[in-house]
């Protein structure tokens, strides 16, 4: 489209606006690729690149316009360190997924639920799993969800500026101490289950003894099965509480573990 009509300042006020959205675009694909309910497997390509879009016209009048990439290549290392500060940033929200994920597997284990109804992720998952993890999904989206990722991607360019690879002695640090607090969250969350498969076991034990005779396995089954889904009943509110809260506070506090 020819823009000789228009007045030469305005053109290139244009011009560096679209540079200015490309470049916050970048970091901002990458991390929507990995949020949760955004960056589900089986959200649409389409829908995933217009929620893109719409971060990218919130995020990019909140930071001071960025210069032009003076060459391809400079474009290029921009890309490149934007997407992994992008992603990086994604997969530390990413990880409470994985949380939700893993007390719902410890949790259909406990209570030999791990083979009924599953299936209902992208990733092959037990009923459990899949209840928990639709459930906080749809909790963290009314809670807003939205905002606090839209602030975390303000706040982002604050903890690393535009074309700054994050040191990798920092982020290593952070990368582990985010997965050692996914495995503690997933085994706290999944501690009602755990504690009674315990007390189940130990009471089928003690029959045992008493009753060498008795196939108390197959009498115990009906019985673990119903006070697993009782479990789950009474249990899922705090559940979701405890990890609602988590996620809340890692948008509130980021950079915990990072040197």
């Amino acid at each position: 489209m020819n823009l000789d009509f228009l007045p030469p300042e305005l053109i290139a006020l244009l011009g560096a606006g679209f540079w200015h959205g490309a470049i916050v675009f970048l970091r901002v694909a990458a991390m929507v690729s990995m949020l949760p309910a955004f960056g589900e497997r089986y959200v649409p390509m389409r829908v995933k690149l217009a929620i893109s879009l719409a971060f990218t016209f919130i995020v990019a009048p909140t930071i001071p316009l960025l210069p032009e990439p003076a060459s391809p290549l400079h474009y290029a290392s921009l890309a490149m360190s934007e997407a992994v500060v992008g992603l990086a940033l994604g997969v530390g929200i990413r990880m409470f997924v994985h949380a939700i994920q893993i007390a719902g597997t410890i949790a259909a284990q406990s209570t030999s639920l791990a083979q009924v109804l599953g299936g209902i992720g992208a990733e092959p998952m037990p009923a459990i799993g899949a209840v928990l993890l639709i459930s906080g999904l749809a909790l963290a989206v009314m809670l807003g969800l939205h905002i606090r990722v839209a602030e975390f991607m303000i706040y982002s360019y604050m903890m690393f500026p535009v074309g700054e690879l994050p040191a990798a002695s920092g982020l290593s640090d952070w990368g582990v101490h985010r997965v050692s607090r996914v495995f503690a969250l997933g085994f706290s969350l999944a501690a009602p289950f755990l504690i009674g498969s315990l007390i189940y076991n130990l009471t089928l034990g003690v029959i045992n003894r008493a009753m060498p005779a008795l196939m108390v396995a197959f009498i115990g089954a009906p019985f673990v099965t119903f006070g697993g889904l009782a479990i789950l009943m009474v249990a899922s509110p705090m559940i979701l509480d405890i990890w609602s809260t988590a996620l809340m506070a890692f948008f509130a506090n980021p950079g915990e573990g990072m040197r």
